[in-house]
């Protein structure tokens, strides 16, 4: 599984670090700044990239809240995280704040974009 995330954005690198240092193998961390190949692989432009946390699993592209699921149900110590916010009413809630999160950071962000 590969997790496409802004290295850039202090927030995200830091919350990125946290599951970095749980050493899974099974997880490629990829940084999305001016990163083209990220942009082929996903088939999502540096605007999309940047506008939400994705994974590539197998050939599947999942972005948002679902994506950070999957990444904690590969994480033992947060797996109970992926077990709480599965749950539908937990996960409706936690997709609309994710949204708003990312939205600001975002804006936040977006002087990065090269276009």
């Amino acid at each position: 599984m590969k997790v496409y995330f802004n290295n850039s954005c202090n927030i995200c690198r830091a919350e990125i670090n946290l599951y970095k240092k749980q050493n899974i193998k099974d997880i490629e961390w990829v940084d999305i700044t001016d990163n083209k190949s990220a942009e082929i692989e996903t088939q999502k432009d540096d605007k999309a990239l940047l506008r939400r946390l994705h994974i590539k699993d197998g050939e599947k592209i999942i972005g948002g809240a679902e994506a950070f699921l999957l990444v904690w149900k590969k994480i033992p110590k947060y797996k109970i995280l992926y077990t709480f916010f599965k749950t539908p009413i937990i996960f409706t809630l936690f997709s609309y704040f994710y949204e708003v999160i990312a939205f600001f950071l975002y804006l936040k962000n977006k002087k990065q974009l090269s276009k």
